[in-house]
C-alpha cells in the first residue's frame, strides 16, 4: 500500500509512459500544476503525446516546456492564451487543438472517470462547439486542414420549457498527473483552494495517476472528512522538497501603485 516513489522520474518510468500516450494534467493556470511530473516527462522524452488540461502553461514553464521540446501532438484544452509557442505551433500545423468549454472539460473528465460515456449540456448550443467547423489543425501554410464535426443535439424539457442540449463524450486517459497540498502513503489527497478544480478529475479519468504532494503524512493522519480524493484513484506518490514547495511560479503579478510618499 505504500505508493511513495523516490522521484517523479522514477514514478514516470515505473508507469511506463511512452510515445502516443494520452495524459490528463491537473492545475488551473500555473496553480496546482504537476510541475515535477512534467519536468520528468521532459527528461524521459516520450513523443506524440495528447494532453487533456485546462491550459498549456506558459512558454518556459508547465506544459510549455513539453511544447518547446515538440513532445505534444494534441491538446484538449479550454484556455491557451498565455503561450506564444502554443499559438505558433497551432497556426503552423505542428499541433492539433481541441478547444472545449471549461465546465464541459471538467465534466468530460469526471464522466470518463465515472465510466459515463456521454452527457448532454446546454453549453455550446448554437455555436461552432455544437455545429462543427471549429479548426482542429492547420496546414503549414495557414489553411484549415481539419475541423470539428457537428455534434448530436437533442431537445429536453426543463422546468416546463424546451431547451436544446448538445451531446459531449467522457474523457478517459492513460495517465493522470496531479499536484496536491497533502497526501499520505496510501494516496489519499487533500488539495489547496483552486488547485482542487481539475486535479481530482484528472486522477479519476486516468488509468494510472501520479500525484506529487507538498506534505506527506502517515495513513490515518488525514481525517476521512478531509480527504478530497481517495487513494483508490492514485497509484504513485512523489514528495516535493521544501525548496520545490516554496518555488511557486506566479502567472501574472498585479500590484497596486505605491501611494505617493509611502516609505519604501
Amino acid at each position: 500500500m505504500d505508493k511513495v516513489r523516490a522521484s517523479a522520474l522514477d514514478a514516470i518510468r515505473l508507469a511506463a509512459i511512452g510515445d502516443g500516450a494520452t495524459i490528463a494534467a491537473g492545475g488551473f493556470g500555473l496553480c496546482g500544476i504537476p510541475e515535477l511530473a512534467i519536468a520528468a516527462l521532459r527528461e524521459a522524452g516520450p513523443k506524440n503525446l495528447t494532453f487533456v488540461s485546462n491550459n498549456c502553461g506558459v512558454d518556459d514553464f508547465g506544459l510549455g516546456i513539453l511544447l518547446q521540446a515538440k513532445q505534444i501532438k494534441k491538446m484538449i484544452s479550454s484556455y491557451v492564451g498565455e503561450n506564444k509557442e502554443f499559438e505558433r505551433q497551432f497556426l503552423s500545423g505542428e499541433l492539433e487543438v481541441e478547444l472545449t468549454p471549461q465546465g464541459t472539460l471538467a465534466e468530460r473528465l469526471r464522466a470518463g472517470g465515472a465510466g459515463i460515456a456521454g452527457f448532454y449540456t446546454e453549453t455550446g448550443v448554437g455555436t461552432v462547439i455544437a455545429d462543427g467547423g471549429l479548426p482542429l489543425r492547420y496546414t503549414s501554410g495557414g489553411e484549415i486542414d481539419l475541423e470539428t464535426e457537428p455534434k448530436e443535439t437533442r431537445r429536453f424539457t426543463v422546468e416546463g420549457e424546451h431547451h436544446m442540449f448538445v451531446l459531449e463524450h467522457g474523457i478517459q486517459a492513460d495517465f493522470g498527473l496531479l499536484h496536491a497540498a497533502v497526501g499520505d502513503r496510501h494516496g489519499n489527497l487533500r488539495f489547496n483552494k483552486s488547485a482542487r478544480n481539475f486535479n481530482p478529475l484528472c486522477a479519476m479519468a486516468g488509468r494510472v495517476a501520479i500525484a506529487e504532494v507538498e506534505r506527506l503524512v502517515e495513513p490515518g493522519e488525514l481525517d476521512p472528512d478531509d480527504v478530497h480524493l481517495p487513494g483508490v484513484y492514485v497509484q504513485r506518490v512523489v514528495v516535493l522538497t521544501p525548496d520545490q514547495v516554496a518555488a511557486k511560479r506566479i502567472e501574472k503579478r498585479t500590484v497596486r501603485p505605491r501611494p505617493a510618499g509611502a516609505a519604501g
